[in-house]
């Protein structure tokens, strides 16, 4: 399913002409973090999010709280990914949509995009999920990606999932194989292993082997 036929258009924008107790009904009847508001001429100004509108005196027109307003959008043409960045960045759950000719054309709800997000391969294909740590300066996507088909795996997917001055953590997808060979091959490529989805050989093997050496000491 392409993005854009997410496009919702069931809400109308406010405009100048509406009542700023126009706008808290309809925070009390939806579930909207924002809703989106154009001028006389119909062009979209921006967004009155529903923290703000609850401290507005009902009894003054909306046009008195322009100021208020919140200006973000994306366009019909926006990537997925950056349409979910848009959300995460204005800590919204509906994203206005405009064309090249920024005019109107509805929004986004968030639900829908992540349920988007998650029939993508990344979720939806069978395989382990592994978390790799190291030096931000030292790891690349390439050796990464290496380091997974020479032990005929699939990369399904790999996105950094945190990242500080010194350490970058990257979370893949892998099909097609098991997880330990891929471990022991990050490894060696002193990669840190954070998480595996699948059990990891390497580790249960030291855990016998300490196990077995505090036996030994202890008798």
């Amino acid at each position: 399913m392409k993005l854009s036929q997410l496009i919702i258009n069931d809400i109308k924008p406010l405009n100048n002409s509406s009542k700023t107790s126009d706008l808290q009904q309809m925070f009390n009847q939806l579930t909207f973090s924002h809703i989106p508001f154009k001028n006389k001429s119909g062009a979209y100004l921006g967004c009155f999010s529903e923290a703000d509108a609850h401290c507005f005196d009902s009894g003054k027109p909306i046009s008195e709280y322009l100021y208020a307003l919140e200006d973000f959008f994306v366009r019909n043409n926006t990537l997925w990914l950056d349409v979910l960045e848009a959300f995460a960045v204005n800590s919204a759950n509906i994203m206005p949509v405009l064309n090249e000719q920024n005019e109107y054309l509805g929004y986004y709800e968030l639900n829908d995009v992540i349920s988007l997000f998650s029939e993508s391969p990344f979720f939806s294909e069978a395989g382990g999920i592994l978390v790799v740590e190291k030096g931000i300066n030292d790891y690349s996507f390439s050796e990464i990606s290496q380091i997974v088909e020479s032990n005929g795996g699939k990369l399904l997917g790999a996105f950094i999932s945190k990242m500080n001055t010194d350490l970058v953590q990257v979370t893949l997808k892998i099909g097609n194989a098991g997880l330990n060979e891929v471990i022991q091959t990050f490894r060696r490529y002193s990669y840190n292993i954070i998480s595996g989805h699948e059990d990891d050989g390497y580790v249960e093997t030291l855990k016998e082997r300490s196990d077995y050496l505090r036996k030994y000491l202890n008798m």
